[in-house]
């Protein structure tokens, strides 16, 4: 990839998140909003604000929820085409390099995994029920950041190999 290509991309998501942001902000910035102000929520979302208007918001609720569990499914599904391609071309051009790539690739869409799993159902699951939501946003927002340096921490040969000498030892590492 030159660095062109590499600078229109970032620009691409940099805009179309933007736009989406924007977009959804344009749609709740006159709704009256009358009684509490209190989200239920770990995490402030547009979907659970607007549930704190004073006016029925059902179809707003569902546009918002729908532009962005697209906008996150369409996201997944261009990162599992472009790790696709990857483990397809190296396989086809390198047989040492396949099992590498494969390696590096699994642990990559292992927290892609993690991170737009609980994201895509939190937005597209057509029955939101608090409690769930709640469990899903720690996972999607607390988790994951938390799993991504240990998952590719333990990708790294002087990790591996430190753990292989200290369970042949006998010797078990306390997280506490």
């Amino acid at each position: 990839m030159d660095r062109k290509k590499c600078i229109w991309l970032v620009l691409i998501s940099w805009i179309i998140g933007f736009v989406h942001a924007m977009s959804q902000l344009a749609m709740i910035l006159d709704l009256p909003f009358c009684g509490s102000r209190i989200v239920d929520s770990f995490f402030c979302d547009i979907p659970l604000v607007i549930k704190l208007a004073c006016m029925d918001t059902h179809t707003l609720g569902m546009l918002i929820n729908a532009d962005s569990g697209i906008l996150a499914t369409t996201c997944f599904i261009l990162l599992l085409m472009s790790y696709t391609y990857i483990l397809l071309t190296v396989r086809l051009n390198s047989k040492d390099g396949a099992s590498k790539a494969l390696s590096t690739c699994t642990s990559h869409i292992t927290v892609v995994l993690l991170f737009f799993g609980p994201c895509i159902f939190i937005y597209l699951w057509p029955f939101p029920t608090s409690s769930i939501d709640k469990y899903l946003f720690i996972a999607d927002f607390a988790i994951t950041p938390i799993l991504n340096p240990i998952i590719y921490t333990l990708r790294n040969k002087d990790i591996k190999v430190a753990i292989k000498r200290l369970s042949k030892q006998g010797h078990y590492v306390r997280l506490c």
